[in-house]
């Protein structure tokens, strides 16, 4: 830091000494943005082009920085000047690459790589920016040969083993993916983001012990580090006896998470003189009618290292870790969550009113609909061997985005999947566990819905993406009623939807 800081003043000083130096302001740039000062780079950079705006090395500096802040257009309009200045800045074209492949804009960043390439062969990032495009196309086998081309170029290139295990994940090909994960990590021992991703093998391998021991690492990870709490009093491992002990446990994730891992509870409870779970607010209602040994109670972190009201606390991802004895015995589990009776007889008359059943509720998609994350779910077409069960009365369970679907089906199909305009599928829980409990089944892709539908006990039938990350014991819903499909990375979802489609005609004895 001191020798930046004496750079900066150099820089300053050359600046002043001749106002268009225009390596200056690079260089000076540059500092500010490893010091994570990107407005201020940004300035600089833009500075350096008002007096030289045919310096391809500015634009390029500029688009750096405007990528770092997350103004991606404004990255690719600067990195698309720098390589019109200079037409073979391969460096350029492999950083345009990222920025395309983050908006979603892939056979855009697929060229942009492959002209990375054909100016600079030897180049391993941007073989390594091809691989991860490549991927998300779904040519897996051209993308694991591409990261071997950039270790190949460098061997030690940890982020290429890294994303080569995604890929081999993907396809299924889980030993390899942990020998590829363990290569990156050997070469980047602090990779938080590649220990999450081999937890996630691990667990799906049922390796517990090792897998709950490399989640770990999530709290080092960008997405967690600020959710991390702290308190005076130690988490509790497990093996410290809680009785006569208070434990608080307190929520880190989404609420399908906290839904999901409250299952658990109940094994605290058995163990401590009382327990206390912090968790969203929405979820106060049903979680305290469902756990009334529980003390439940929003979320608060206003006072964390004052508090004196517990003995040990734990966050909910770590409640499967310190049960792993029970995880390994226990079966599909009861219903452990309970809506209001008078709210759930209040959605069957209103079932009623709209047709007769048996009722199914849908759900396909999530909010965040990132390449990334978009092999969990399906497209409202893929229903169709739902949609043709006969004698069904449909009900939409998605909270947002859901209309031109409807319409398409409606339109294609001759379907009406009926929306509750009143209720509030985001907000109120509580509703929506009771309305989930008036079905007779609900059919859903990997969302919150099919882990609120299966904590009640309803039938609940899961189109799961099998090399998911989160197809494990830590991310699957639980509930006696519960059948999770699982098909492959690129197949269609149609034909699970055939499978599902077959056993809710033969349980609910339907021709």
């Amino acid at each position: 830091q001191n020798k930046l800081n004496e750079a900066m003043k150099l820089f300053k000083k050359s600046i002043q000494l001749k106002p268009d130096y225009i390596e200056a302001y690079n260089n000076f740039g540059i500092i500010l943005k490893k010091q994570l000062k990107l407005d201020e780079a940004i300035d600089i950079y833009k500075k350096a082009i008002s007096f030289s705006p045919n310096s391809a090395v500015s634009f390029y500096n500029l688009a750096n920085a405007l990528s770092d802040q997350g103004n991606l257009d404004e990255a690719i309009d600067a990195y698309l000047k720098a390589v019109s200045i200079e037409p073979n800045y391969a460096a350029a074209y492999c950083n345009l690459a990222t920025v395309f492949q983050e908006q979603g804009k892939l056979e855009k960043s697929f060229e942009a790589s492959k002209k990375s390439i054909s100016l600079k062969p030897d180049n391993p990032e941007a073989y390594n920016n091809l691989g991860n495009t490549l991927k998300y196309l779904g040519r897996l086998d051209e993308a694991i040969n591409s990261f071997k081309k950039a270790i190949s170029i460098k061997p030690n290139f940890a982020e290429a083993y890294s994303n080569m295990g995604i890929v081999l994940n993907y396809q299924g090909k889980l030993k390899e993916a942990t020998e590829s994960y363990k290569k990156s990590i050997a070469l980047k021992p602090d990779d938080a983001e590649t220990h999450q991703n081999l937890s996630f093998v691990l667990l799906k391998e049922s390796n517990l012990q090792e897998g709950f021991r490399e989640y770990e690492w999530r709290w080092k990870t960008s997405k967690y580090l600020t959710e991390q709490r702290h308190f005076l009093q130690p988490e509790w491992d497990g093996k410290q006896s809680l009785s006569g002990k208070v434990i608080l446990i307190w929520c880190e994730q989404g609420v399908g998470d906290t839904i999901m891992w409250s299952s658990r509870l109940p094994f605290l409870v058995s163990q401590a003189k009382h327990c206390i779970l912090e968790c969203q607010p929405k979820l106060v209602p049903l979680l305290k009618r469902s756990f009334p040994n529980v003390e439940v109670k929003a979320e608060d972190r206003s006072n964390d290292t004052k508090r004196i009201d517990f003995d040990f606390h734990l966050p909910m991802g770590n409640l499967y870790k310190n049960v792993i004895q029970q995880i390994c015995t226990s079966s599909k589990g009861s219903a452990y969550l309970v809506p209001d009776m008078s709210r759930i007889n209040y959605w069957r008359n209103r079932l009623n009113s709209i047709g007769k059943g048996p009722y199914i509720g849908i759900s396909w998609k999530s909010a965040n609909m990132s390449y990334a994350r978009l092999q969990n779910y399906a497209k409202i077409s893929e229903f169709a061997p739902i949609f043709k069960i006969p004698d069904i009365t449909f009900i939409n369970l998605q909270y947002i985005d859901y209309e031109n679907d409807l319409n398409q089906i409606k339109s294609k199909l001759g379907i009406n999947v009926h929306n509750f305009d009143d209720l509030d599928h985001f907000n109120n829980i509580d509703d929506v566990a009771a309305l989930c409990s008036a079905f007779d089944v609900v059919v859903s892709t990997k969302t919150t819905v099919p882990l609120i539908s299966a904590a009640v006990g309803t039938s609940t039938k899961l189109a799961n993406w099998s090399q998911s990350s989160w197809n494990n014991v830590l991310f699957n819903p639980t509930g006696p009623s519960l059948t999770i499909f699982q098909r492959n990375t690129l197949e269609p979802c149609e034909e699970i939807f055939k499978q599902i489609a077959k056993e809710i005609m033969i349980n609910l004895d339907l021709h």
